[in-house]
């Protein structure tokens, strides 16, 4: 059977395009994979359109906005997760406009569906005193317990994203002064992140203990499992969430209703933030390619200084006005009235 138009583009778009011309990571081009998988499923479910079937001429607009309905309604997917998805299927429609011109004029306008708006959610991290108490939590009497502390103590002071961290290898680690760990972030970005003194003698001494300096281990995961193979998401959650639980019971320390690895990142920059450390350095440490990303860790420790004066503020010298416009027929003259000076 011939491939249709949206196979043989498809094809291209995740096997040649993505890789080697956009140079997007592999977590990416899964990210989009599975975009259009749930689309084709969609397109067998609810239009019973066998995917071998389904060319672009099937998807217009209307059609790729039911399946965002779908993904919200039937799915019960978020917005956020809506979001996401659509952003791969506008990417994709980028690239048929160069690739089938003749498409240009509904790719255009699926390209003007819009994304939904989203609350932005606060900033959740840690006190000082509760990442303390998370950080005390692993038994390092332990084989298990020295690596889940190098574990957490990296990823709170290198602010690292969970897959940079998983990803890590042996050679990316230098405990030697100045001592530092190179990370890869998305787009495959690197940037050198400088270790805490503590930090390099607790990961020295698990790399010691584990053999990974050795020359012909550089390119083995810092952080593995029981089959040496290196840790996933999962693990890494699992580790931290363990810890969390642990800390929870035995401290009276307040924890945020739900710590994930993110956690300990958003942890670092706000502690930064609050060290009164420069913005452009904050970014350059979390590798974010805009400053107005950081910032929102700026805005959150504002709104947290803001909370804290209000909660202190029980009394006000300023009376408040009672007077309501509407019960004054002249606006002007009611205006006049309330911006007047003090007597």
């Amino acid at each position: 059977m011939k491939p249709t138009n949206f196979a043989q583009l498809l094809t291209r778009f995740l096997s040649r395009y993505l890789p080697g011309q956009r140079n997007v990571s592999v977590h990416t081009i899964q990210s989009y994979r599975d975009t259009f998988a749930l689309l084709l499923r969609f397109c067998r479910d609810r239009k019973s359109w066998h995917p071998d079937q389904v060319t672009l001429q099937h998807l217009d607009r209307r059609c790729l906005e039911e399946f965002l309905d779908w993904l919200e309604h039937d799915r019960h997917c978020g917005v956020a997760t809506r979001n996401q998805r659509l952003a791969a299927v506008h990417a994709f429609f980028r690239y048929v406009q160069y690739e089938a011109p003749e498409q240009l004029a509904p790719s255009q306008e699926i390209l003007g569906i819009p994304f939904k708006r989203t609350a932005h959610p606060t900033v959740g991290y840690l006190t000082p005193d509760a990442l303390q108490a998370l950080l005390a939590q692993p038994d390092r009497s332990t084989a298990e317990g020295r690596r889940d502390a190098a574990l957490l103590t990296l990823l709170y002071d290198t602010g690292a994203r969970v897959q940079e961290l998983i990803d890590l290898m042996v050679r990316n680690v230098r405990i030697e002064a100045p001592a530092v760990v190179t990370l890869t972030g998305k787009g495959r970005k690197t940037r050198q992140v400088p270790l805490m003194t503590p930090t390099v003698r607790l990961v020295a001494d698990y790399l010691t203990e584990r053999r990974l300096l050795q020359p012909e281990r550089l390119d083995h995961p810092v952080f593995y499992n029981s089959q040496r193979h290196k840790l996933t998401r999962a693990g890494v959650t699992y580790v931290l969430d363990k810890y969390v639980q642990q800390a929870r019971s035995r401290t009276p320390v307040d924890f945020p209703p739900r710590v994930t690895p993110h956690v300990l990142r958003h942890t670092k920059a706000m502690h930064l933030v609050q060290a009164d450390v420069n913005l452009i350095y904050i970014r350059d440490l979390l590798g974010h390619s805009h400053i107005t990303t950081t910032e929102v860790y700026a805005r959150a420790d504002a709104e947290r200084k803001r909370q804290a004066l209000a909660q202190a503020t029980r009394v006000t010298s300023v009376e408040e006005s009672h007077s309501d416009w509407t019960e004054s027929p002249d606006l002007m003259k009611w205006l006049r009235q309330i911006c007047a000076p003090a007597p």
